[in-house]
């Protein structure tokens, strides 16, 4: 007996890959929500790709399947989160469900994240145990991660796909929360609703569209947004400067008065200059740091301020 819920399956389209791997994945989809719900809806985010394309392959579907597509195109090309808050943003299912091509061959996640989301969790995601990504990429995230868990209140696991399912209060809640900071699954924390998981052998892999570089401004943008981290660095660099200078006074006033520094050589009292350039040298490197942090804070709070929207949709078509 087909299951009395309304489920929204939403995916982001990003690369001619996913083109091609989008009839396979509606076919199997199709088949399992067919047999094991009572309504459902596919959301697709067209975030890039060529909708001509699209069309070719959606439209020698079978009718009953085609009559459950909703395609979504943005007018420009936005990161993966904002894309996959667009297809939030429409989904009317009774639960909202982010499957990622690549469980196109186990579509009967589907209904174990259903499964476990009637336990009394809100949310239930897919996790990992490894990374697809580069030497770099894994650096950067894993120093990421301990950020966030050293100096937020967030509880994100850094193994956590974008899969999972959503209930309808946990989701009304999430779209409450309009962050810029291109981060969704802090958003999913933030709601504070009852998470549990599923694991998978499939490999994380980072954002396609998004180079090393964007990733690591992303990453500050974030760290910024919801640690306390930055504020925490600015004040061990004030302290290690006043240590610094405090070292750097005391041994004037002993090479003044004994000829003889902290580390027991003997110098000349008389020229100075060499302990004033490496003195300013030192404290024009700290002020510049301090500057450039805060820049990143005036940054998101402009960004803040301004209120433009994470994403515009161009047209939605039904097949």
């Amino acid at each position: 007996m087909a299951r009395q819920s309304f489920i929204s399956l939403i995916a982001v389209l990003q690369s001619h890959q996913q083109i091609r791997e989008l009839p396979n994945w509606l076919d199997k989809l199709y088949a399992e929500l067919s047999v094991q719900f009572s309504d459902f809806e596919f959301v697709l985010v067209n975030d890039g790709c060529d909708v001509q394309q699209l069309d070719e392959v959606i439209k020698p579907l079978p009718e009953d399947l085609r009559k459950h597509v909703f395609l979504l195109n943005l007018s420009s090309t936005v990161s993966r989160d904002n894309a996959l808050l667009a297809g939030l943003d429409r989904a009317n299912g009774d639960y909202s469900v982010i499957f990622e091509f690549d469980f196109s061959n186990k579509p009967e996640l589907v209904t174990e994240l259903w499964e476990r989301s009637q336990e009394g969790v809100d949310i239930v995601y897919l996790r990992s145990t490894t990374r697809e990504q580069s030497l770099l990429q894994r650096m950067l995230y894993r120093v990421f991660y301990f950020i966030l868990r050293r100096y937020s209140q967030l509880r994100i696991d850094p193994w956590a796909h974008h899969s999972r399912i959503i209930s309808r209060r946990a989701l009304n809640s999430m779209l409450r929360l309009r962050e810029n900071s291109h981060f969704i699954k802090a958003n999913y924390a933030l709601v504070g609703y009852k998470t549990d998981y599923i694991e998978v052998p499939e490999p994380l892999h980072s954002d396609p569209t998004a180079s090393l570089g964007e990733q690591f401004r992303s990453a500050l943008v974030v760290v910024t947004s919801f640690t306390t981290f930055l504020r925490s660095l600015l004040l061990w660099i004030f302290l290690s400067s006043v240590l610094v200078a405090s070292v750097a006074v005391f041994n004037a006033i002993k090479v003044k008065l004994t000829n003889i520094d902290i580390f027991g050589d003997r110098v000349e009292s008389l020229s100075g200059w060499a302990f004033l350039v490496v003195l300013m040298s030192v404290f024009f490197a700290i002020t510049c740091l301090n500057l450039y942090v805060m820049s990143i804070y005036l940054s998101n709070i402009y960004n803040e301020i301004k209120n433009r929207p994470l994403y515009i949709i161009e047209s939605v078509k039904r097949y």
